[in-house]
């Protein structure tokens, strides 16, 4: 058997286990494998795909990312054909309890990221890449397959830019141009020129190609190999569906079973069992940074510091002390003052310009590897990559996001760069933790603190500057908060800026004989219980404050906490209700009712109607 016949053999082996997995399951999306299947045949039998399948977090290993999520009846059959599978868990497809999902997830290893969410497996695959060149310093590659209807998403074309921007020859794009989107014909059908063409304007080397020539794909992959300088992309014309009849190149079959698989498998030649031995990785450690070491900044009580200003320099002494911790911005690194780690830590600190899909995408990649990123943009900005959030969670990722300019506070900005909703929309995320630290101290131990947090972390920092108010030396935690003014008539939970407001209100009030305890809930996911709990059975009402719209935010948090105890206090909730406009920070506090005379005076409407 020729080479040439081996790869069709098992393009059609490939194709057939899709469908029986697709059959097993009773759903799944079979015709979206069966167009890739020649270009994943060769890829695995051709030497192409570097994996050590004895061990696959090898750190050697090529990463096989599948762009096109839904296509997974064709990666898990690809894991069959390997050996990482067997054919009784290839039945298992989509089934409950199963490792094979419905769409890939790193469950199932050596799958690195979740790519159900379509346009996001090529981001973070030049985020792998870009481990692989500059972290790393490995000469693994990165292979990914992209749908061609995911090639209308924006992030696709960020992920294009970036990685030529960068030079990732180790990177190689590989489009399935089978036309067919879920309900018509994509917008560019099978145009292979238009795709070159943008490909092209973008910086990448790009190889047009039939994919179902295994002879012209094995060369395309040798001519993907061959190119230095820029990442490739091939793009392969292909039928949906390919082999047979019945759905091969038909409208209409997408996300099906095959009314007939027994039949479609006949017409395929019936099932195989070629097993192929992929072409191990030479032996290779990953590249580790040196480290000064040092310590974590502090600040003097009553200094006045703004939180964005203690992340940049507690990130780069964190830096200074850990090689494994990376940053990444988008293009606002002298507001976000991630600037200090870029100056600190030059070849650890990639700019992600104004690419915020790009710039989450990029950190999940590089964390598949192990590393340790931090990414910072104004809080109001991560709502464009807010799937890009979600996803990582189900890729079980672990993030640190640092998001500024947060709240009405900002001033004479506007509401298009205040972040109003950002702590309620990470508190939806799954095992998140969401941090609002009120004080430059607070801010450098939580930085410290998420580099070995498990999950999505978001650290909520503030343009204007707050008083420090917490002592160097005290412990601050996740999941913990600071009692900054004892009293019983009321409590008042604040967080980052409202906590000055608290405090001064408080003050106010004391004058007046009401004794107000002010609590600095400084971690909102996972909220200090314990001292919120206390704070009702001794206070008997809470007042929460907030810089964040009435909904899902700290107040939400605090209500959550109550509703655990017999017996729940009223809880009066002062957040941001209208839309603000620009203005001084101090007007658009007191226009929001956040400000110290708007909390005094809700304190005593309800001292005069007790």
């Amino acid at each position: 058997m020729t080479a040439s016949d081996r790869f069709t053999e098992l393009g059609q082996q490939l194709r057939v286990d899709s469908v029986r997995a697709a059959a097993a399951a009773g759903s799944g999306h079979p015709t979206s494998s069966m167009s890739a299947a020649d270009l994943m045949a060769v890829l695995i039998d051709g030497g192409y795909l570097a994996w050590n399948v004895d061990d696959l977090k090898d750190p050697a290993n090529d990463h096989l990312i599948f762009s096109k999520g839904h296509a997974s009846p064709l990666y898990y059959s690809v894991l069959k054909a390997t050996g990482v599978i067997d054919d009784a868990e290839l039945l298992t497809f989509r089934k409950f309890g199963s490792r094979l999902e419905g769409h890939p997830t790193p469950n199932i290893p050596p799958t690195d990221v979740a790519t159900g969410s379509l346009g996001q497996g090529l981001p973070i695959a030049v985020g792998v890449a870009l481990a692989g060149r500059r972290l790393d310093r490995l000469p693994y590659r990165v292979w990914c397959l992209c749908g061609d209807s995911e090639m209308a998403e924006g992030s696709i074309w960020e992920a294009f830019e970036h990685a030529a921007f960068n030079g990732l020859d180790n990177l190689t794009a590989i489009i399935d141009v089978n036309r067919l989107g879920q309900t018509r014909e994509t917008m560019v059908g099978w145009d292979l020129d238009r795709y070159k063409a943008r490909a092209e304007a973008f910086g990448w080397h790009a190889i047009t190609v039939d994919g179902h020539d295994v002879t012209a794909v094995k060369a395309a992959y040798d001519e993907a190999l061959a190119t230095s300088g820029r990442p490739t992309v091939i793009i392969a014309r292909t039928k949906k569906g390919r082999g047979v009849k019945a759905v091969e190149d038909q409208p209409g079959k997408h996300g099906k079973p095959l009314d007939d698989p027994e039949a479609a498998i006949e017409e395929l030649g019936g099932e195989r069992d070629i097993s192929v031995r992929l072409r191990r990785p030479e032996d290779a450690k990953p590249h580790v940074f040196d480290t000064p070491g040092g310590q974590l900044p502090s600040w003097d009580e009553g200094e006045k510091v703004a939180t964005r200003q203690a992340y940049g320099e507690a990130l780069a002494a964190l830096g200074s002390m850990r090689g494994d911790v990376v940053a990444l911005d988008g293009e606002v690194s002298n507001s976000t003052h991630s600037e200090l780690f870029r100056e600190a830590h030059e070849n650890r600190y990639f700019e992600m310009f104004i690419a915020e899909q790009q710039m989450i995408a990029a950190a999940v990649g590089l964390q598949v590897r192990g590393w340790v990123p931090y990414a910072s943009s104004f809080a109001a900005f991560f709502s464009r990559a807010y799937d890009f959030v979600r996803m990582a969670a189900i890729s079980r990722a672990n993030l640190r996001l640092s998001g500024s300019h947060a709240g009405v506070s900002i001033g004479e900005d506007g509401p298009s760069q205040m972040a109003l909703e950002d702590l309620a929309s990470f508190r939806a995320i799954h095992g998140s933790t969401v941090l609002a630290p009120s004080d430059a101290n607070q801010t450098a131990q939580l930085v410290a603190a998420m580099a070995d947090r498990e999950g999505i972390s978001f650290l909520r920092t503030l343009r204007g500057k707050t008083t420090v108010r917490t002592p160097a030396g005290e412990q601050v935690r996740i999941g913990g908060s600071r009692v900054v003014r004892e009293g019983n008539a009321v409590a008042i939970v604040a967080c980052g800026v409202t906590v000055d407001e608290a405090v001064e209100a408080a003050e106010t009030l004391a004058g007046e004989g009401i004794d107000a305890r002010v609590v600095d809930a400084y971690s909102v996911k996972p909220i200090d219980a314990r001292t919120i709990h206390t704070a009702a059975r001794e206070c008997g009402r809470i007042f929460t404050v907030e810089d964040h719209w009435a909904e899902g935010g700290l107040g939400d948090a605090v209500l959550e906490a109550l509703a655990e105890t017999d017996q729940s206090p009223p809880v009066h909730k002062l957040a941001v209700r209208k839309m603000p406009g620009s203005g001084s920070p101090e007007e658009l506090l007191h226009e929001a009712g956040i400000d110290a005379d708007c909390i005094a005076a809700a304190v005593r409407t309800y001292a005069a109607n007790r």
